[in-house]
């Protein structure tokens, strides 16, 4: 089963919060992290995103798509990286979860990749 872990944070706000120190670790983490699960056969794909201060969110107005400035969420949080993983089950989806918590000290969401369209 595949699974999407997710990673939000403002890259701004970490810039101002953490320690260059801390910032190599967490990414030497993130690298050894996405060693270990291309090892175990595991890891479909794994970005880190760009600020969300430099997305666009299309909307629909008046019968026009309309891109603006920003992410779709109003808010100072955003997608800030991502893993795709193919595992045995939600049990192991959250065990890779757990340990980039233990890093992070951060929520990180776990979702299921649907197998296909919800039927109707």
């Amino acid at each position: 089963m595949k699974y999407m872990i997710m990673t939000f944070g403002e890259a701004s706000a970490m810039m101002e919060t953490k320690s260059a120190d801390w910032i190599r670790k967490m990414i030497e983490f993130m690298h050894t992290l996405n060693d270990d699960l291309r090892e175990a056969g595991e890891l479909v794909d794994a970005q880190g995103l760009t600020d969300g201060s430099q997305a666009k969110t299309v909307r629909f107005q008046n019968g026009t798509p309309v891109p603006t400035d920003g992410p779709f969420a109003e808010s100072k949080e955003s997608l800030v990286g991502y893993w795709i993983v193919d595992v045995e089950g939600e049990p192991r989806a959250i065990e890779i979860a757990s340990r980039i918590v233990a890093f992070v000290e951060a929520p990180i969401e776990v979702r299921r990749v649907a197998d296909g369209p919800p039927e109707v």
